[in-house]
């Protein structure tokens, strides 16, 4: 996959790419990062990419023409089928699911924003889909572009070392993950559940289901108008359910 990114710090997209998981996709080119700074697209002595909102207020909002130019020039490098995406405030969520729904596409642009947000006519005639990370605000686009290009680092074939892990990780069934232990088997006075030592595979699997709907069913309970639970999955639920009043009990 290739991703071309409009930003004013390309550095910092830059540095990003070479650490963890996307710095292995990005070395084994199953990833590829270009970066297109709209200063370059600028006529003037000053490099001006920025001005004073119409109508007044506060900050400074993009400048249309070099940041349409550095969009044109990103798409010109993007593969052909490519969509053009802003990381914007007003976007929709970012979710697994449009993870994967991006990650089946040859390519994307990905537009950074800065300041009080991008001339509106940019996003009206070269903006495909404006998505968002979260209900809060940053500084700009370039941290935003590196968690979605992250994420879709994860979905390569080959990046991870067990494939396993994109299936299995949080939010990939619209559910949170389950508990992780490892070695020592006592810490600070806690075992970790004789389950995950049994050697029986089912047990395990039905207990990690268990503790994944429950955690979720507590933490973020509105994952399940997303995907509602199935009669086993209930039946899961409502066995953590009975084990932790149980618990609390005691």
């Amino acid at each position: 996959m290739r991703i071309e990114v409009v930003t004013l710090f390309p550095a910092l997209i830059v540095q990003a790419l070479r650490f963890g998981v996307l710095g292995r996709a990005v070395e084994r080119d199953l990833l590829q990062v270009g970066t297109h700074d709209p200063r370059a697209f600028t006529s003037d002595a000053h490099r001006t990419v920025d001005d004073r909102p119409y109508g007044g207020g506060p900050g400074m909002v993009l400048k249309a023409e070099p940041l349409s130019a550095a969009i044109e020039a990103a798409c010109a490098a993007a593969p052909a089928g490519s969509m053009r995406v802003a990381l914007s405030a007003q976007g929709e969520l970012l979710t697994q699911a449009l993870v994967r729904e991006l990650a089946a596409l040859p390519g994307l642009v990905l537009v950074a924003g800065r300041y009080e947000g991008i001339d509106e006519r940019v996003l009206e005639r070269a903006i495909d889909r404006e998505v968002s990370i979260g209900d809060y605000v940053v500084s700009g686009g370039e941290l935003p572009a590196l968690v979605l290009i992250d994420a879709l680092a994860r979905l390569q074939p080959g990046a991870l070392g067990d494939e396993r892990s994109s299936v299995d990780e949080s939010f990939s069934a619209a559910r949170l993950d389950w508990p992780h232990y490892t070695r020592p088997e006592r810490f600070a006075g806690r075992r970790v559940p004789a389950v995950l030592s049994s050697g029986d595979h089912a047990a395990i699997e039905r207990w990690r289901g268990a503790q994944a709907l429950g955690r979720t069913w507590l933490r973020r309970p509105e994952l399940f108008a997303r995907r509602p639970v199935d009669a086993r999955q209930r039946a899961l639920l409502e066995e953590f359910l009975r084990e932790r009043a149980s618990a609390h009990d005691e």
